[in-house]
């Protein structure tokens, strides 16, 4: 074989470590931000926080990065400071670009680790989280306090530790029998008068095995503001009737119970005040708090709308310069080029959470420009988007904007809403035209929250209307859009009155 030399020419996608910083930054959501935030003020000495009344009295001096002073006083005028005043210099000396094939790790060894040590002054005990109160927590708490024998009271944790967080009994009593030693000789009667009692326990009606004993064991507790007839029959369509009423067949159920319209409507509503999940209001969920990265407000003498970038989302940030005038030209110690490392790693970021912020303002500020119908009408007037259009207006690829538009919350005198919520496919209209399927949601809403209860509107019937309007949707469709408001199918939404 003879050896050779061939050139090839070809294109590779490549990324900066910046471009890497940069996208990383761009799709972190707000809390997650503020955590980069506060970790890179911990790892580089060159970043200094923001704070006090000092610095609002002197923006001047401030390097904000929601602000275009960030790169005047990192990159600009104020590097001039510097015991090395030639600009010059940091063009040459420290290269704005990292090749392609290198890491973070590669070029900065020398930044510390984040500090993992904290003074006990500053430890806030209260932002701690705390360990929440279960339903079994709740049910052991009044066990406690239940005179029992030793053998009820070894029944009685083991049903506890068979509820769901519902209050469902999840296994068969006859499983939690088999659970305990034979020498014990546990009765079955003996584990359902365990239940029984655990069933009295708040809340009222734990320990259910089905709905219908749920249910009858609230029935039971009711007080003296129930008519003793409404109770007896809400107890016999409980026990005997209750799938008709799943099913809302209330004519076969009046005949059933030889009751009269007026008084079963009055019995469905005291079933449908009760619970049938009793355990779910003890440990409810964790409340998850949105705090808007863009507030968007109307100014009331020219009725433009003004968008405006949230400025308590992320901490402000800015060089240090007592740190950076430390730095010495043509010094090349090991604790200078740490200071010179650490120093463009700033610059770096500084410049990445800027340019986070100019992204996100272009991708909001197109959005409110094309959903102005949205902001002053609601649901009905939203048009259909999609990345793409917003990727042609700002020249961006949509993979960014996708980025810029996750976990990103918009702030709208209509509420908060996520940058996502703005993009819906469209319909074609018989006009010609297009309506979002947002649009077309909030109408079949409109449209049920009108109907005559006492005779839904079927998928059927929606689709017709919405022909009247000049909107062609499928029934199908109709089916879909209706499942993702929640909203039950016209069987169930059947009323006796209304």
């Amino acid at each position: 074989m003879k050896l050779s030399l061939q050139l090839k020419l070809g294109q590779q996608l490549a990324m900066t470590p910046q471009l890497q910083q940069a996208i990383k930054l761009l799709q972190l959501s707000t809390l997650d931000l503020q955590q980069e935030i506060h970790q890179a003020l911990e790892s580089n000495p060159m970043l200094e926080l923001i704070e006090g009344i000092e610095d609002d009295e002197n923006p001047a001096k401030e390097t904000d990065t929601d602000r275009e002073s960030t790169s005047q006083i990192t990159d600009g005028p104020d590097s001039k400071t510097l015991d090395n005043p030639d600009e010059e210099y940091w063009q040459n000396e420290i290269p704005k670009d990292l090749e392609v094939d290198s890491n973070w790790d590669d070029v900065y060894t020398n930044s510390p680790p984040p500090s993992q040590n904290f003074e006990a002054d500053d430890f806030d005990f209260e932002s701690r989280n705390s360990a929440e109160e279960t339903l079994q927590d709740h049910l052991l708490w009044q066990l406690n306090l239940t005179p029992m024998s030793e053998s009820d009271e070894a029944i009685a944790m083991a049903l506890i530790d068979a509820i769901d967080p519902n209050g469902w009994l999840s296994v068969d009593l006859e499983s939690i029998l088999n659970g305990f030693d034979p020498a014990l000789e546990i009765e079955p009667d003996e584990v359902v008068a365990v239940l029984h009692r655990i069933q009295q326990f708040d809340p009222i009606g734990v320990g259910y095995r089905n709905l219908s004993e749920c249910l009858l064991i609230q029935l039971n507790h009711l007080g003296k503001h129930h008519q003793p007839k409404h109770i007896e029959g809400a107890k016999l369509i409980v026990r005997e009737y209750i799938e008709l009423l799943g099913h809302r067949d209330y004519a076969l159920l009046m005949r059933k119970t030889k009751l009269k319209e007026a008084e079963l409507a009055e019995i469905i509503t005291l079933i449908e005040s009760l619970d049938p999940r009793p355990g779910a209001n003890v440990a409810p969920p964790s409340t998850n708090y949105v705090v808007p990265d863009v507030i968007v407000t109307k100014d009331a003498e020219s009725g433009k709308w003004i968008v405006e970038l949230n400025p308590e989302t992320a901490p402000r940030i800015r060089i240090n310069n007592s740190y950076a005038s430390l730095v010495k030209r043509a010094d090349t110690s090991s604790d200078n080029n740490f200071l010179r490392d650490n120093l463009q790693e700033a610059r770096w970021f500084l410049k990445s959470l800027q340019s986070r912020n100019e992204t996100l303002m272009k991708v909001a500020t197109r959005i409110v420009e094309h959903q102005k119908g949205f902001l002053e009408y609601g649901d009905e007037a939203m048009k259909p988007l999609v990345l793409h259009d917003i990727a042609e207006a700002v020249s961006m690829h949509e993979s960014t904007i996708s980025r810029v538009t996750t976990q990103k919350y918009m702030h709208t005198p209509r509420g908060i809403f996520e940058l996502k919520y703005f993009f819906s496919s469209h319909v074609s209209t018989k006009g010609g035209g297009e309506c979002s399927s947002t649009a077309i949601r909030a109408i079949i809403k409109k449209l049920i929250a009108a109907e005559n209860t006492r005779k839904p509107l079927s998928d059927s019937k929606i689709t017709e209307l919405l022909e009247e309007k000049g909107i062609n949707v499928a029934r199908r469709t109709i089916a879909k859009y209706r499942e993702s408001l929640s909203i039950p199918p016209s069987n169930e939404r059947k009323r006796l009155s209304g």
